[in-house]
């Protein structure tokens, strides 16, 4: 129930609410499907926050998405990486790194560093006057990512081109026809680029002085080169592709929108992360997250009772989550920088940024970096969309990709 101070703040949101959906980038919207259902796979699918909320917060689930069943599968591992690691073990990782992620290191350490980076690609796109934002997005979240993991040591330069055509194959499957096989020999190509001319000499150098870094933590807990090199890919897909697609996404709403940009370009730091939150909220740029689980878990809906039962792949619909109208009030597809959320501690990016014990610990992160750039690009004056980007979906991340961004001075 919407209460008067709801009411009011919804009616000062700088907003045209007619446009009740400002959603670009939904690949299927299904916001009228079932909060709770099972498919004729088996498959049950969560669309509602709190249910969703229950499920990640579940100690009777495990990771389903991201490539998990091939992961786990990888020969002589000993050390499973973070991202696929549950219960005691997981919580244990996630408390030793940390440190790395935390606000007050993020300022203290990166924010210079995001800084001159920024400083090098508002230089470049005044000296070209145009640039492909989908690419200028992608070196600073690489490189940003490559100070916090410890990648800075490559024996060539070119680690983000080589990433992006990693990142850039199909995914990889069981079935082994001719195409698959063959998409597996060209994954493993350019996986052993990656390792070789940026993964192992950084191991080496943190072999001879540690760092504050990821890599540093995992060369002092025994970690192989091969376990290292999983936990760099990881934290590249999570840490460098998804924060480009983020900074791209934030710029096209921003520069469609110019009252919004205008509040945000005369806002404190702490109402700019809000701004980039709820613009994050209706463009999550993970779409999707799987868990499997691992006992039967019963939910409560609605005065409706359901129950998962052991091995069930369990499908959580973020989008529809993110727009739980009993959670975020009304317009929910519209973006409001003063909008009241319907709960206790709840992020104004909801369920972007996940839940439970594997919330992305780079969170912080993602949204300072974006502020660094996005204030950067909107102090220039003339900055305009020549071509607006085309939306296309990554299989394995379960989001969108925006490319072939052209702006200009």
């Amino acid at each position: 129930m919407q209460t008067q101070q709801d009411a009011d703040a919804t009616a000062v949101c700088p907003f045209p609410h007619h446009l009740l959906n400002q959603q670009k980038t939904a690949k299927e919207p299904d916001y009228g499907a079932p909060a709770i259902e099972r498919d004729a796979e088996g498959t049950w699918h969560i669309r509602n926050f709190e249910s969703m909320r229950s499920i990640l917060r579940s100690g009777d689930t495990r990771q389903a998405g991201f490539n998990a069943d091939l992961i786990t599968r990888i020969p002589n591992m000993t050390n499973t990486p973070i991202l696929y690691l549950e219960g005691q073990a997981h919580h244990q990782q996630r408390r030793q790194t940390a440190r790395f992620f935390a606000p007050k290191v993020v300022s203290d350490k990166y924010y210079q560093v995001m800084e001159k980076l920024v400083d090098e690609i508002i230089a470049e796109l005044q000296q070209k006057r145009s640039a492909d934002l989908s690419q200028l997005s992608m070196k600073l979240a690489v490189r940003v990512a490559a100070e916090v993991v410890g990648l800075t040591n490559s024996r060539l330069p070119g680690m983000a081109k080589r990433l992006e055509a990693f990142f850039g194959s199909e995914p990889l499957t069981f079935n082994w026809t001719p195409r698959v096989l063959l998409n597996f020999l060209r994954n493993q190509t350019r996986m052993a680029a990656f390792y070789y001319l940026d993964v192992q000499p950084a191991i080496k150098a943190r072999k001879r002085q540690a760092q504050e870094d990821v890599i540093s933590h995992l060369v002092a807990q025994n970690y192989s080169q091969v376990e290292i090199l999983t936990e760099c890919v990881t934290y590249a897909a999570a840490g460098m592709v998804t924060t480009r697609e983020f900074i791209s996404v934030a710029t096209w709403h921003l520069l469609e929108q110019p009252a919004l940009r205008q509040r945000y370009m005369e806002a404190s730091e702490k109402e700019r992360h809000a701004i980039l939150e709820e613009i994050l909220r209706i463009e999550p740029v993970v779409g999707h997250l799987f868990r499997r689980a691992t006992a039967e878990i019963t939910l409560e809906h609605e005065g409706t009772s359901y129950t998962i039962p052991q091995d069930a792949l369990i499908d959580l619909h973020i989008y529809n989550a993110n727009t739980d109208e009993a959670m975020v009030g009304d317009h929910p597809l519209a973006i409001c920088p003063v909008r009241e959320l319907h709960g206790e501690r709840l992020s104004p990016a909801m369920m972007s940024f996940g839940d439970g014990g594997h919330r992305c610990p780079g969170s912080y992160i993602a949204i300072q970096e974006t502020d660094v750039l996005l204030q950067r690009l909107f102090s220039l004056d003339t900055l305009h969309i020549v071509h607006a980007p085309n939306v296309t979906w990554h299989a394995m991340i379960k989001g969108y990709e925006l490319r072939q961004f052209t702006i200009a001075l």
